[in-house]
């Protein structure tokens, strides 16, 4: 067999460079609940990149909240948009911390989810860095879990992968 030093399909192109190797962008998640109760970042610090190669898609996501944040109401759980559509929900994708700066020892792990193709949901993961329990101790976060959320003073960081819709 000869050797073919060009085979079709396998032409470096920028795009396909690009698939290979992506480049981390900014997007700004959209802040929902699963009900009708309606949470606003106000002037929170929001810091949200992705990258996708293929179908992989990493994130990392940071976000302080402000002095005018608005944390929702009641049980409705806290819902953030993914930078792209996945095929399938997902028990987990990710994971990360929250923090309540006002309170020392409340850092907490949560496992970050995709309870719809397009949105990731968070649950507690364990009990606070000072090896206590939580009063509502598990479950997923939203305006009264793990507790009463503390405008400017508290903080959200997650990361993961998952895969991407074709």
């Amino acid at each position: 067999m000869a050797y073919e030093p060009w085979q079709p399909g396998m032409t470096v192109t920028a795009g396909r460079l690009l698939t290979i190797s992506p480049t981390w962008q900014e997007w700004t998640p959209i802040w929902s609940t699963t009900g009708a109760s309606t949470p606003n970042f106000g002037n929170s610090n929001v810091s949200a990149r992705w990258a996708q190669s293929a179908l992989t898609v990493h994130f990392r996501v940071d976000i302080a909240f402000g002095s005018t944040t608005n944390f929702g109401a009641g049980t409705d759980n806290w819902q953030m948009s993914a930078p792209v559509a996945a095929p399938t929900t997902s028990g987990v994708v990710g994971f990360g911390e929250i923090q309540n700066t006002s309170s020392p020892g409340s850092r907490q792990p949560i496992r970050v989810r995709l309870g719809t193709t397009q949105d990731f949901q968070f649950e507690m993961a364990g009990g606070n860095i000072a090896a206590t329990s939580t009063t509502s101790g598990a479950g997923l976060i939203d305006a009264s879990t793990p507790g009463a959320w503390a405008a400017g003073s508290a903080s959200i960081r997650f990361w993961g992968t998952y895969e991407a819709a074709p």
